[in-house]
């Protein structure tokens, strides 16, 4: 563990903080431009680093699961459904047509850039909706469904596409089963227990982060993803941070612990990632895979957008936009199974980077929805 290195990411955090602060963007959009300046500066993450931005994506997930209205979902599946499905699916064809047609890349090559550009990031979805207040509204609640949507298509593609079931894989999604329901059915004996609440120690936090870290060692050993179920779990907790003050406090105190320490390694993290020589070595096929997944994200959800969410459809097309934690995945799996080279990976991660950034940007200058949940009136759009 280098000293310069946790120096230079404390400096970072911190001065993000003050920026996201003074300029109204969020914080998630500094730290990602300041970890991609110091990657290109020289700065390489240790390998701590490299474990803590894994959790980060996954509390995060965690938390916008818990965001969630299960009722509202339920009334809305529909909605979210379709706008996540199109999301997902629309990206994912025009990039794989394009660059296995047009850019000769090969079959395996193609699928991976159509899997990476095809996500739309929860984790930068949710740290913008928290930032804004909008996570409390219908509006929010029903943008992070719909990311989900579209993230468990990512997840399913790449699962069906490249990894290969092993007796692991089937343990990690059984333990995974597992975990959710009984903690799903048993999590209030820790969250209502009078011996536990308000502790120094905090023991309803250590409690989540156990079960998280569960998802990450099944998942690492079954070659999966620990978000997917990480986010069911926030799902199906969320009754539990809503039914009384006390729980909601866990949350509170749980998000102050993320937000603090563990998501801006994630996102100086992803930041890291860029190289800037290698992207514009490539910049015309950056360009390019930039704007079609832009312009199929906006045909995917713009529309229907339009129909269901009247009052913020253009701010939700933009946050569906995004990519970050799947797309990022996607391309690592690719370049550490040979599927894609080194300059293929380079510009893949950077139109993944650069739609966590600029669509995020826009959508926070101009097309913000008016700051009230109860203006937000989702029934119109039936």
């Amino acid at each position: 563990m280098r000293a310069d290195i946790i120096a230079i990411v404390g400096i970072l955090v911190f001065i993000s903080s003050l920026i996201s602060l003074r300029v109204g963007l969020s914080v998630a959009i500094i730290e990602i431009l300041f970890g991609a300046i110091a990657g290109n500066l020289g700065v390489q993450p240790d390998d701590w680093m490299l474990y803590l931005a894994s959790f980060g994506g996954i509390l995060l997930t965690y938390l916008a699961g818990t965001e969630i209205d299960t009722k509202l979902m339920k009334e809305r599946f529909k909605e979210s459904f379709l706008i996540g499905a199109l999301s997902f699916l629309l990206p994912f064809i025009v990039v794989f047509l394009y660059t296995y047609y047009l850019e000769d890349w090969n079959l395996s090559a193609s699928l991976i850039a159509g899997t990476a550009l095809s996500t739309t990031s929860l984790a930068v979805v949710y740290s913008v909706l928290v930032e804004t207040g909008l996570s409390k509204s219908e509006i929010g609640k029903l943008i992070m469904a719909s990311t989900f949507i579209t993230d468990m298509g990512t997840a399913i593609a790449l699962s069906i596409l490249f990894v290969k079931p092993t007796l692991y894989t089937a343990l990690f999604i059984l333990v995974s089963l597992c975990v959710i329901y009984f903690a799903g059915k048993f999590s209030h004996h820790v969250f209502d227990n009078p011996k536990l609440k308000n502790k120094v120690i905090e023991p309803e936090i250590k409690y989540i982060f156990l079960l998280l870290f569960i998802f990450m060692f099944f998942a690492n050993i079954g070659e999966g993803q620990a978000v997917l179920p990480a986010f069911v779990l926030g799902l199906l907790m969320s009754k539990h941070f809503t039914e009384t003050s006390g729980t909601k406090e866990v949350r509170n105190r749980l998000r102050t612990v993320a937000y603090a320490v563990i998501t801006p390694i994630f996102f100086i993290v992803g930041g890291l990632n860029i190289s800037f020589p290698l992207i514009l070595s490539a910049f015309g096929l950056f360009s390019i895979l930039f704007a079609l997944k832009i312009i199929a994200k906006f045909l995917g959800v713009y529309f229907l957008a339009r129909k269901y969410i009247p009052d913020g459809s253009m701010y939700t097309t933009l946050l569906m936009s995004t990519g970050l934690t799947f797309g990022t995945i996607a391309s690592v799996f690719g370049l550490n199974s040979g599927f894609i080279n080194q300059v293929q990976y380079s510009v893949l991660i950077g139109v993944v980077i650069a739609s966590a950034v600029i669509p995020t940007f826009i959508a926070q200058k101009w097309f913000m929805p008016v700051h009230s949940e109860d203006l937000v009136d989702l029934n119109n759009g039936k």
